[in-house]
């Protein structure tokens, strides 16, 4: 590691913790040559997602607009704004694991239904009326038994 105030290549960890809830390692190092001390960090690198649009476009993959989705549908609705984070974090986990570089916003709407269904069925409803693009009751009435339809003791 480049010592930012001499230029040196060379530096020793003096310490090393996590940081950012264990997302990276906060390091504390020393420069052998000049003795001043810096701290860097150290990240798992992500490689980048694009999200193939149902135009065809492509745009990068944005944890952000996936949130404020669920929360446009969570409006009013008993939801923190931190467990809408947590299912954009175990969303984008999911993508990422998964080792596709382009994914189909059906796909992404998918697993957002998914976790929405487990954590208030009117944002999901509310989600997949926008996200299926409802065009009638019809429509809209054939989602809602479906629903009830899962919720029903077997």
């Amino acid at each position: 590691m480049k010592c930012p105030y001499c230029g040196f290549k060379e530096s020793k960890v003096v310490d090393s913790r996590p940081a950012e809830e264990g997302s990276s390692i906060r390091r504390r190092r020393e420069c052998l040559s000049c003795s001043k001390r810096f701290t860097t960090y150290e990240t798992v690198e992500s490689l980048p997602m694009v999200v193939v649009k149902r135009d065809g476009s492509r745009q990068t993959f944005d944890r952000r607009k996936l949130v404020n989705g669920m929360l446009r549908a969570c409006e009013k609705r008993p939801v923190s704004v931190a467990q809408l984070e947590k299912l954009g974090e175990e969303i984008e986990q999911e993508l990422q694991n998964s080792l596709e570089r382009e994914i189909s916003t059906e796909h992404v709407g998918e697993l957002v239904m998914d976790k929405l269904k487990g954590v208030d069925e009117v944002a999901y409803v509310r989600f997949a009326s926008v996200y299926r693009q409802f065009k009638d009751i019809n429509t809209f009435m054939r989602e809602l038994n479906k629903l009830l339809d899962e919720d029903k003791p077997k």
